[in-house]
């Protein structure tokens, strides 16, 4: 039985690593996509990746011009929305004192402003019961080399997620947090991590989870799933870490 039968789903980021792998489950399961991403070389890769109809919307999630342009799309397209996964994000890596205002802006116009106006865009869309998620990090809640502008502009996401929950109470629409811990996707090459030092550095890595590994984007992507459809029907508002124990430590 398709779980997603019928839904009309949104995921922002949907061109690579997590996003496109729930995009492609979403798509498997039953739903009109809608995937967005900043590059359009990238996103006609991922459409053709994901099938079953998916449609590509080219834009950046920072640009407020670009929300008001998906939601006339999904308004014209489908009528509607059940499903909005805002998984578009950035990172960067630097010691605080070194960040430059460049880079804090960057992440912080993506992470958390994307997010924020990019709900507050679509919503009206949403169909009662609808489910959002919002893409997170392991980083929003532990301390992490280099992390600091990024954990805070995901840390914003929590606070958002609770307000969120309650405000559209009255519509049943339910609000959840996906927070991924280390998973093996592209944006380790943007990191810096050539294919050279690549082995060494999913060991170091890998020794710092109890699983004893890197998550598979797979593995997101049904949880992401699970929180997409009715097998989580009475989940709302939580945080739902998927990172092989490794908030633990």
């Amino acid at each position: 039985m398709q779980r997603l039968a019928g839904k009309v789903a949104v995921v922002t980021g949907g061109n690579s690593g997590i996003g496109l792998a729930a995009a492609c489950l979403f798509a498997q399961e039953g739903a009109h996509v809608i995937v967005t991403a900043r590059r359009n070389e990238t996103l006609e890769k991922a459409i053709a990746q994901i099938g079953h109809g998916a449609i590509g919307i080219q834009g950046d999630v920072s640009d407020l011009e670009h929300h008001a342009h998906l939601a006339t799309e999904v308004r014209r397209r489908f009528g509607g929305l059940d499903i909005y996964m805002a998984n578009a994000g950035v990172i960067t890596l630097t010691s605080s004192h070194e960040v430059t205002p460049e880079e804090y802006d960057q992440q912080f116009n993506i992470n958390t402003r994307g997010i924020f106006f990019g709900v507050q865009s679509i919503t009206p869309l949403l169909r009662d019961k609808a489910s959002i998620i919002l893409t997170s990090s392991l980083a929003a809640t532990k301390v992490l080399d280099g992390h600091a502008v990024y954990a805070g502009s995901k840390a914003a996401i929590a606070a958002f997620a609770r307000h969120w929950a309650l405000e559209l109470r009255a519509r049943r629409i339910r609000v959840n947090i996906l927070s991924p811990g280390p998973v093996d996707t592209p944006i380790i090459g943007k990191l810096g991590i050539t294919e050279q030092i690549r082995p060494e550095f999913l060991a170091q890595m890998s020794a710092l989870i109890p699983a004893g590994r890197l998550g598979d984007v797979q593995e997101l992507a049904l949880a992401a799933l699970y929180l997409a459809s009715a097998d989580s029907s009475f989940v709302n508002g939580i945080e739902l870490h998927v990172d092989g124990g490794m908030s633990l430590v």
